[in-house]
């Protein structure tokens, strides 16, 4: 039904961190593969993809935007998750995102949907955060809140600009208010 991708820079603690968040959903039978993207070519995802039974894809390319293009090229379910390495979703994320995609399939509208932001609780505030915090609300959502969409929504968007700049908040720009939804499931960034 689903296909996570998950763009990486190399690093083995964020990545494992989202995927222990999925297990549950794997388990529910929602997530039908999960495809870590990484470009570093240093080998540590390659490894974790092996050990925790994902797809490992390696691409040319230094920006998020190549990263997802790259990941959504390769992905095979008729339904995409976009998530940041070390974004870990908060349970109840498995029936909220299982009753949507059922309720834009059988509308037959394009939707696509967003995870609400969850500061972690034992992340250092910053002035940068509390100014990413009202952007949040005037803006609209950042591309750390993860993205589902259903392929052919995707496609027809154009997908993620593969080598431009803010690649995330063009496609979350092309979607629009009106056709994204704001789940009640939250995401949490560590790391």
């Amino acid at each position: 039904m689903l296909s996570v991708i998950i763009p990486t820079e190399g690093v083995e603690q964020t990545a494992v961190a989202t995927l222990a968040a999925l297990v549950p959903g794997a388990a529910a039978g929602i997530i039908r593969e999960v495809l870590l993207v990484d470009g570093t070519r240093n080998g540590v995802i390659e490894r974790v993809a092996d050990v925790a039974g994902c797809r490992f894809i390696g691409f040319e390319g230094s920006s998020q935007g190549a990263a997802l293009a790259a990941g959504a090229r390769q992905a095979r379910s008729p339904w995409l998750m976009f998530l940041h390495a070390g974004a870990v979703l908060e349970t109840g994320w498995i029936e909220e995102t299982t009753q949507f995609i059922q309720t834009v399939s059988a509308s037959g509208r394009d939707r696509a949907a967003v995870f609400r932001h969850s500061r972690s609780p034992y992340s250092d505030t910053r002035p940068r955060d509390m100014l990413r915090a009202v952007a949040r609300k005037f803006i609209g959502p950042f591309g750390d809140q993860g993205l589902l969409i259903a392929r052919d929504h995707y496609d027809r968007l154009g997908g993620y600009p593969p080598e431009a700049r803010r690649s995330e908040a063009r496609l979350l720009r092309r979607l629009g208010r009106s056709s994204r939804t704001l789940l009640r499931s939250r995401i949490v960034m560590v790391g």
